[in-house]
């Protein structure tokens, strides 16, 4: 992932990166799963993506985008709506693997769409955010990782 511009020095960023690196390796799981004809196991990996990109997209959604959302409020909205498209079809498996038949193949889109929109939020969002932010902006964003926590834990030391 990106490591040009200095913005994973932030703490907020760099959490966010991390969840971003976390959600990569498991999108690698869940393709190896399906081709494998694992339905279960792609499933579960759907959950467990959708627990670490829920505290995620609250801290993106009611921290970071507010703050950038007047200098860029297409990229901002577009950004939000892929939110919403994939977290509908990683709902999909909340309780199972889903009955629908086209749920597969309609994960491993969204997780095609997921990819790329993890690639633009580290090329795009994350270095306007530290060009942008002011320290307010960033104890806000703070504020909401307080109130929301976090699937993936902080590394050690």
């Amino acid at each position: 992932m990106c490591e040009y511009c200095g913005c994973q020095e932030v703490e907020s960023i760099g959490r966010l990166t991390r969840e971003h690196d976390t959600v990569v390796d498991m999108i690698g799981l869940v393709r190896g799963a399906h081709r494998d004809g694992d339905l279960t196991r792609t499933a579960e990996l759907a959950r467990q993506i959708a627990a670490v990109l829920a505290p995620h997209t609250q801290v993106e959604e009611h921290g970071l985008f507010p703050a950038l959302a007047d200098d860029f409020p297409e990229k901002i909205a577009a950004l939000e709506e892929e939110h919403r498209a994939i977290e509908a079809v990683l709902a999909e498996a909340e309780s199972g693997v889903p009955a629908d038949p086209t749920w597969p193949g309609r994960l491993l889109e969204a997780l095609t769409v997921l990819r790329a929109h993890i690639l633009k939020e580290q090329d795009g969002v994350f270095p306007a955010a530290l060009a942008f932010l002011s320290t307010e902006q960033w104890e806000a964003v703070e504020a909401v990782r307080a109130r929301v926590g976090a699937a993936v834990p902080e590394p050690s030391p």
